[in-house]
């Protein structure tokens, strides 16, 4: 809770790796794990520059019982150190409220078709990118 314990797998030495693989086995029902996800980044006015951050959306929905409506706009949070993965706030994050202004799309008009994952994500992903790119296909149809 609270970004406390956090493990991002990918980035974590070896020695952290094994210390949470024999937590895990000693108590797998006190863990919680999900593949690490892939924040957006937004340019932050860090000191006197630009730079990189990552960010998170958390919009508001609203349900009345019989109705469920999406509020315009929600709380971004952002990692307030660059390359960090953890937007928490209780972890140096930060968070600002976030607007829509326009009634709708505004510019030029959707694509029609999805848009397609490039070749090469697949190939870097691994064993599941195949999967993930049909699982993407299938949530755009």
């Amino acid at each position: 809770a609270g970004g406390q314990g956090i493990v991002i797998g990918p980035h974590a030495d070896k020695a952290t790796l094994d210390r949470v693989r024999k937590e895990v086995i000693a108590d797998p029902r006190g863990w919680i794990a999900q593949r690490p996800v892939a924040l957006s980044t937004s340019p932050t006015l860090a000191g006197d520059r630009m730079a990189p951050r990552h960010i998170d959306l958390r919009p508001f929905a609203v349900n009345d019982g019989s109705d469920v409506w999406v509020l315009p706009g929600g709380l971004t949070r952002v990692a307030l150190q660059e390359g960090n993965l953890i937007v928490n706030s209780s972890q140096g994050g930060g968070s600002k409220d976030t607007w829509v202004l326009a009634e709708g799309p505004k510019g030029g008009p959707l694509p029609e078709e999805p848009t397609a994952v490039p070749d090469v994500v697949p190939r870097q992903l691994g064993p599941d990118g195949e999967r993930l790119v049909a699982q993407e296909g299938a949530q755009q149809q």
